[in-house]
C-alpha cells in the first residue's frame, strides 16, 4: 500500500506530479538549505545530494532516482524513473548569465537520448548576497517541441 507522501505527488495517470513536487522542493531548500551549505566543501554536492534523497522519499515505492544517467556518452545529473515515465532533470550551480541557456541546451541533448519531450533544469544560487526572491523561480522554455522547466532553488 502506497504512503500518502507518495500518493500526494502521483497523479491519476499514475504519472507523477514533478512540478508540484519540484515547487515542495525549493520551499524546503529555502528553509533548510542552511544546514548543509558548510558541511561540504565540494559547492554542487549538497545541492545534487539533498535533492535526490527528496526525490527518493517520494518515488521509493514505484520507482527510482538515477544519479549520473547514462544518456549516450553524456551523464545527466538526475533521472526519475516512475512506473513508464522518465523524468529528466539537469542539475547547475548558478555562475552567471550563461548558466541557463547552458543548461537548456545540454538538458535538450539528453532529452533527445532518452525520448522525453519535457525536463526540468534546477537552478542552485549559491550566492549569500542574493535574496531568496531572487533565487526561487519557476520559468517554462519551450524550443523545438521540448518544454524545459527552469527551477531556481
Amino acid at each position: 500500500m502506497e504512503s500518502q507522501v507518495e500518493n500526494r505527488w502521483v497523479k491519476p495517470d499514475k504519472s507523477l506530479d514533478m512540478d508540484g513536487l519540484l515547487k515542495a522542493f525549493q520551499q524546503f531548500w529555502r528553509e533548510n538549505s542552511g544546514i548543509w551549505e558548510e558541511k561540504y566543501q565540494y559547492k554542487e554536492a549538497a545541492p545534487h545530494l539533498i535533492l535526490q534523497a527528496f526525490l527518493q522519499r517520494v518515488v521509493n515505492a514505484g520507482g527510482d532516482v538515477l544519479r549520473e544517467y547514462a544518456a549516450n556518452k553524456g551523464r545527466m545529473d538526475l533521472c526519475v524513473r516512475y512506473g513508464e515515465n522518465k523524468y529528466p532533470i539537469e542539475i547547475k550551480l548558478h555562475y552567471g548569465p550563461k548558466t541557463i541557456p547552458e543548461g537548456l541546451e545540454q538538458l535538450g541533448g539528453y532529452m533527445d537520448k532518452v525520448g522525453e519531450r519535457t525536463g526540468w533544469l534546477v537552478i542552485f544560487d549559491r550566492r549569500k548576497d542574493a535574496a531568496w526572491e531572487e533565487k526561487i523561480y519557476w520559468k517554462t522554455e519551450e524550443e523545438g517541441g521540448k518544454t524545459i522547466h527552469v527551477v531556481g532553488a
